[in-house]
């Protein structure tokens, strides 16, 4: 299947199924394995497919855990069981990276805790130099604001761990969600612009659109160019995913969909800032998604550290 082809199917499905169970979206698309190697039922693609799809889930705010299944667990975990599952769509799974917990690990046996999560089924911990598998002793899902991006806090007291990967890639892993978190950013700000240009054609005032006016305009067009520059971004670390370009990406593409989110509210004026109209959806997802990885001062100082 063609990029075009693939963005046509996951932007249909999802236009016309928007409240579809993972199982089902996972299932009929066969998107959960697009990344996993083909001996484990996966279509053993890269980052482009996986940017493709991340790109429409932005655009959506849908809620499936795509980017913690398809794109970290897949990368992270060599369980030849757990990825068959992930490519079969029949369970989900999350990463829990070095820096987002506390977590020690003696023996075969993990404690401590990790508070903000991306949710899902199994849990996979960057513990101690290895990736392990943990079955946390309490899960307590948040009550966030943004709800199209589930969390949940973790603890563990003294579970007993398996091995499920090399605990030496967690960087890379890092760096692949960053690209891919990237594209769903790109997408939503694609998305933001699209709402409030379609505004700005069927809003009147004095006679005519307010699409018309040289003020509106100029920030139609301004935020074209953000748009397409953080698409530009997610697109070239799609393509070579080095250290580099996730970081240009997480820190340009973060600030360019809390603009572009921003200028939707703006441009649609009083509407814009009720909670009848979508436009606040996304700049509560673009605000949460600014921090998940890390905020765009932090993708910097890794530039800079390089």
């Amino acid at each position: 299947m063609s990029l075009p082809e693939l963005r046509a199917v996951v932007r249909s499905f999802l236009a016309a199924h928007p409240d579809a169970p993972w199982a089902r979206f996972a299932g009929e698309l066969g998107i959960a394995g697009l990344a996993v190697p083909e001996p484990f039922g996966g279509a053993g693609y890269g980052m482009r497919e996986l940017a493709v799809v991340c790109e429409e889930i932005g655009r959506s705010l849908s809620p499936h855990p795509f980017l913690q299944t398809a794109v970290m667990a897949a990368a992270a975990t060599d369980d030849p069981a757990l990825l068959r599952a992930i490519a079969e769509g029949t369970r989900t799974a999350t990463v829990v990276l070095p820096s987002e917990h506390s977590c020690v690990l003696e023996g075969e046996r993990l404690s401590g805790a990790a508070p903000y999560v991306l949710d899902a089924e199994t849990v996979l911990v960057y513990a101690g130099g290895r990736l392990v598998e943990a079955e946390p002793s309490a899960r307590v899902p948040y009550e966030t604001m943004d709800a199209s991006r589930p969390l949940t806090a973790l603890s563990f007291d003294h579970v007993r761990v398996r091995q499920a990967g090399d605990g030496a890639a967690w960087e890379r892993v890092r760096d692949l969600a960053v690209i891919a978190l990237a594209a769903e950013q790109a997408g939503g700000a694609a998305r933001c612009l699209e709402e409030a240009t379609s505004y700005a054609k069927l809003r009147h005032q004095f006679g005519r659109p307010i699409g018309s006016f040289q003020a509106i305009k100029h920030r139609l067009a301004d935020l074209l160019l953000v748009v397409e520059s953080a698409r530009s971004a997610a697109w070239a670390a799609a393509e070579e995913p080095t250290r580099e370009n996730a970081a240009v990406a997480g820190s340009y593409c973060s600030e360019a969909y809390l603009r572009a989110a921003g200028e939707n509210i703006q441009i649609h004026g009083g509407i814009g800032i009720t909670w009848e109209h979508d436009a606040h959806r996304h700049f509560k997802r673009a605000t949460s998604d600014a921090q998940l990885f890390g905020p765009p001062r932090s993708h910097r100082a890794r530039l800079e550290i390089g």
